[in-house]
């Protein structure tokens, strides 16, 4: 169901993942020990997913001598997907401190499997140029494919999705409504249950956050 040459899907291959990966998944896991891990490996799928982001020239003194150095040129906005996508948000403005947060309320209807869309604040038209779109699951994609649509209906354009576990359904339900927007995500798990639920999957992320 996934393109394993598909560009536009990034599972960065790290040590660092895996070895955490692993202790977010344990069901043992307590609620502070799951965010900080969270918080660690989306540091690292931040930066995989700034890597190319384009730098304009930034003349500067240091204690020594002036220096042309650089600095990120687009406008960026964090847009944690409510309430799960939280658990990533902090850490990925930590990394971009210039960044504005956007925040986009959707909650999955458990019956039905279908995002139920209840609060944004996103300017029209909009500030930044640049949407990276966090949320810890990509599950059937309905959520995410909603919060983007959304994001597109204010006039963004360049938006990313970086998230930590997916399901293969999650990923080919995304890419197929939005083909223009590049995932990054630390796992990409065997399947849906029934439920709608990732399998082996870690259970509910914003439960397993908020500890609730």
């Amino acid at each position: 169901m996934v393109n394993e040459s598909d560009s536009m899907v990034v599972v960065p291959e790290h040590a660092l993942i895996a070895h955490k990966l692993t202790r977010l998944r344990d069901r043992e896991t307590s609620s502070v020990l799951f965010r900080n891990l969270a918080r660690e490996i989306t540091q690292i799928l931040m930066s995989e997913a700034t890597r190319d982001l384009s730098t304009t020239k930034d003349e500067r003194e240091t204690p020594l001598t002036s220096f042309s150095g650089e600095s990120i040129a687009p406008r960026i906005g964090i847009v944690p997907i409510l309430r799960a996508g939280l658990g990533m948000s902090d850490t990925a403005h930590e990394m971009l401190p210039m960044a504005r947060v956007l925040h986009v309320g959707l909650f999955r209807d458990e019956e039905t499997l279908e995002p139920v869309y209840y609060y944004d604040k996103l300017p029209t038209p909009p500030n930044v140029d640049l949407a990276l779109v966090v949320d810890p699951m990509l599950a059937t994609g309905g959520s995410a494919i909603a919060a983007i649509s959304r994001l597109k209906e204010t006039g963004i354009s360049d938006i990313r999705f970086i998230g930590l576990i997916a399901a293969p359904e999650g990923i080919a339900a995304l890419r197929a409504a939005h083909g223009d927007v590049k995932i990054w995500m630390a796992a990409i798990d065997e399947r849906l249950n029934e439920q709608g639920y990732i399998v082996p999957g870690l259970g509910d992320a914003g439960d397993r956050i908020m500890d609730t």
